[in-house]
């Protein structure tokens, strides 16, 4: 009998999930109710700034980028080792995307690379926690500083993580979460973005909100009635409901417990791979405490495929994060050519994401051992 499909990240959802769902079906609110301000308000203690709730991690890219006012004549500087959301995201808006290549040991976005790449244009600075590992933000503030640029963390890999003792969504003057399934708590879909500037936060708010002016006071026309509401600004629905809200919170308060199996069983990979040949482990910088949501290797010898294929095969799947952005046909048809990042690309041609997620065994994680070791001999 084969052993099923093990997937490279899965979701863990418990009976407590299920019932605090259950709860949100039976009350009086379905979206835009209590559980939306429970879980940011749940959200602002762990990422140590306010949040607002969005419907996906892009949305909450999408967000922030259209609440800053991005369009044309700004440039963003971004990594290509990431979803293409990231850059995607101000693309649509009008910004030129520019690709800063990556440090060699975590795939970050690499300070030095961005330097050089900064501009009086330059009006944000959007880096990757690449598998969980949070950026250096210490480094990459005060280059945007140098052109009044803001730094967004697409923290899309790491909350729960902290950096210098500092909880991701306290580093950046953006972060942005997603809750994808594979993500390490889930909403079902679901993100937020967190900032702690108020008044950054408040056009965010508007514009994940269909533009919609919130504060009556602030509306041009006071006279029209109690249902007069204004859109100042163009907006998108891009509101989490009660629903997705209620599963998140409940998810939300085993943070730590997944923060902790995830990193369990990353040490573990750490000593059961230690020995294998042509295989080279991920880095973890001393400052940092990650939140890991991959585990990524890097396959030397040009055998990546070898054994991708070899492993899918045999039912473990395992996932190659990411294709350098500017790789894809949109970016490609406008001017963007390979060989732009090569420290980049040359992780890319190595990388395999290995199974990992809060519910997997340790006799799950032998079988992946096992098997890669087998192809790698």
């Amino acid at each position: 009998m084969n052993a099923p499909f093990l997937p490279y990240g899965r979701h863990w959802v418990a009976d407590e999930d299920i019932n605090a769902v259950n709860d949100v079906l039976r009350g009086d609110w379905l979206t835009t109710g209590p559980a939306v301000d429970a879980l940011e308000a749940e959200l602002e203690k762990v990422a140590g700034a306010p949040a607002v709730t969005v419907s996906s991690g892009t949305a909450a890219l999408h967000a922030a980028y259209g609440g800053l006012g991005l369009g044309p004549g700004d440039e963003v500087i971004t990594t290509p080792m990431t979803f293409i959301a990231t850059a995607s995201a101000a693309a649509m808006l009008g910004a030129k995307v520019h690709f800063a290549d990556i440090s060699e040991d975590t795939a970050n976005i690499d300070p030095g690379a961005v330097d050089a790449l900064l501009s009086p244009r330059t009006a944000v600075v959007a880096g990757v926690d690449y598998a969980g590992h949070p950026i250096d933000a210490d480094a990459l503030l005060p280059l945007c500083d140098k052109v009044g640029a803001l730094l967004v963390e697409d923290a899309a890999h790491s909350i729960g993580g902290t950096y210098k003792g500092r909880p991701v969504g306290s580093l950046a003057d953006i972060t942005t979460f997603s809750f994808f399934p594979t993500k390490n708590l889930t909403s079902g879909e679901g993100g937020a973005v967190v900032s702690p500037h108020a008044d950054v936060l408040k056009e965010i708010r508007r514009f994940a909100r269909i533009g919609r002016l919130a504060d009556a006071s602030e509306h041009r026309h006071q006279d029209e009635g109690p249902w007069w509401y204004e859109m100042p600004t163009f907006g998108i629905n891009y509101r989490l409901p009660d629903i997705l809200c209620a599963l998140g919170l409940s998810q939300l308060q085993r943070l730590s417990s997944f923060v902790t199996r995830r990193s369990e069983l990353v040490a573990r990979y750490h000593e059961l791979l230690a020995d294998v040949p042509g295989l080279r482990l991920p880095t973890q910088r001393p400052e940092v405490d990650p939140a890991w949501h991959l585990f990524s290797v890097r396959v030397q010898g040009g055998r990546r495929k070898e054994v991708f294929e070899a492993m899918r095969a045999a039912g473990i799947g395992v996932q190659v994060n990411y294709i350098p952005v500017y790789w894809h046909p949109v970016f490609e048809d406008s001017g963007y050519q390979r060989g732009l990042c090569p420290v980049a690309e040359q992780y890319y041609a190595e990388q395999l994401s290995l199974p990992l997620f809060a519910a997997m065994t340790n006799a799950d994680q032998d079988r992946v051992v096992e098997t890669l070791r087998k192809i790698l001999g």
